[in-house]
């Protein structure tokens, strides 16, 4: 299991539909060591702090297995004209992960890097601005039908962490995985 990429944004404004909202989706992958606080990644945003962000929500990681299905999806949508490999932080996603999968990860399970901890809090649950950042009206709907959602973490540990660095999945509890919360919050979508 790897970092591929440490990735950060600032808010900015996106276009939805007929208006522009503030997201700091669109992040873009840092050289070198980017410093891991309490809130965070130094140097990231959250847009709106009432979903994203805060202790449980400090860091947000995607397995990057997830990309050559959006890729797909985006070309057979018309929303990409290439078949190159979507950037790291397009996701939002802070951390760029290699070698772990949803299905694999419960929530309470911590990440070690060399020189910090990470704790599993909860799936990331997709909105419309995913829609948007994708160039596909129904990218929400397919994460949670193909559900390829990331999770959330909390700093347990403070300290630098950059793209190439190993890290290892020790278990917590496990008494509810990431893919059982997952699919607890679509059902409730689907009421």
């Amino acid at each position: 299991m790897r970092v591929l990429s440490v990735n950060t944004g600032t808010a900015r404004p996106l276009r939805v539909g007929h208006r522009n909202v503030l997201s700091a989706m669109g992040k873009t992958a840092v050289p070198g060591p980017v410093s891991v606080g309490r809130l965070g990644l130094q140097g990231d945003e959250q847009a709106d702090p009432s979903v994203h962000g805060g202790l449980d929500k400090a860091v947000y990681a995607y397995p990057t297995e997830h990309g050559a299905f959006w890729q797909a999806q985006r070309l057979e949508q018309g929303a990409s004209l290439f078949h190159e490999a979507l950037p790291p932080g397009f996701m939002g996603e802070n951390l760029s992960l290699a070698g772990l999968m949803e299905r694999e990860v419960w929530i309470g399970d911590t990440l070690h890097f060399p020189n910090c901890v990470l704790r599993v809090t909860a799936p990331r649950e997709p909105c419309y601005k995913l829609n948007a950042v994708m160039g596909l009206p129904q990218a929400g709907r397919l994460m949670m039908e193909h559900a390829c959602p990331g999770f959330y973490l909390a700093v347990v540990q403070t300290g630098p962490i950059e793209a190439g660095q190993p890290f290892t999945l020790a278990p917590g509890v496990r008494g509810l995985s990431v893919l059982d919360a997952f699919a607890a919050k679509r059902l409730k979508h689907l009421r």
